[in-house]
């Protein structure tokens, strides 16, 4: 059966599972993501072509990479102040 999901969304089944019941897990990469786990641990993500075309190629045609891409180089004069957070540290 299923395990906990390790993405939002997503399926997660163990690699027996997923060679043992490929058919299932295609129909299920139609709905979400799959997360193929090798002892407990994420290894692969089975996920729908039409998925995977729009990660490749947004919804304006650019690629991800184009557009993990800065438009506008930043102002390399700023600074950033810092930050006190009130953490403190864990009684055992």
């Amino acid at each position: 059966m299923t395990i906990a999901k390790p993405l939002v969304g997503a399926v997660s089944m163990s690699a027996r599972e997923f060679n043992q019941n490929l058919a299932r897990a295609k129909r299920e990469a139609q709905e979400a993501p799959v997360v193929v786990t090798d002892r407990g641990e994420p290894t692969h993500v089975l996920m729908s072509y039409e998925e995977f075309t729009k990660l490749q190629n947004g919804a304006d045609g650019e690629d991800l990479v184009s557009r993990l891409r800065m438009k506008e180089p930043i102002d390399d004069d700023f600074e950033f102040e810092p930050v006190t957070i009130g953490l403190k540290p864990a009684e055992f």
